[in-house]
């Protein structure tokens, strides 16, 4: 499991350096988080942020949004990260996508959330369907690496 655990964060760092940070840059998402996440597990234990890059979240900050992760009723209600607040604006098998009701930004911004084992990934990004597209590639990459070699 150490080697696993080894491999993985080689692979975020990876995955982070190449697609995460400022979209002035040209990096397709903006921020990311990886979350471990078990769904039998007690609803009062706090989620735990097992890699993170372009925020600072703590584990009671994302706890509002992993209660709404598993209540699953992600067609009716609204969720927070941070001071943000989303909506759901496509449900796929694996992974939603979601757009912030309350941004500053003049292009918007939005979250692609995808669940690869017991992990979460959560990722950021500015703009509307083009940007959205750019990081749902970047997404599906690192899933892709990440599941191939810890499955």
């Amino acid at each position: 499991m150490d080697a696993d655990w080894t491999w993985a964060c080689r692979a975020w760092e990876k995955w982070t350096a190449k697609h995460v940070g400022s979209s002035v840059a040209g990096m397709p998402v903006k921020a990311a988080l990886l979350l471990n996440y078990d769904p039998t597990g007690s609803s009062r234990l706090l989620p735990i942020v097992a890699e993170e890059e372009g925020t600072k979240f703590t584990a009671v900050d994302l706890q509002p949004f992993i209660n709404f992760f598993r209540r699953n009723n992600l067609q009716t209600e609204f969720f927070s990260i941070g001071p943000n607040q989303y909506l759901v604006t496509s449900i796929h098998e694996h992974w939603f996508c979601a757009r912030c009701v309350n941004t500053t930004q003049p292009g918007g911004e939005g979250v692609i959330v995808m669940q690869i084992g017991a992990y979460l990934l959560v990722s950021m990004y500015d703009g509307s369907v083009g940007s959205a597209s750019q990081a749902m590639v970047a997404v599906d990459q690192f899933a892709w690496h990440f599941n191939r070699r810890t499955h």
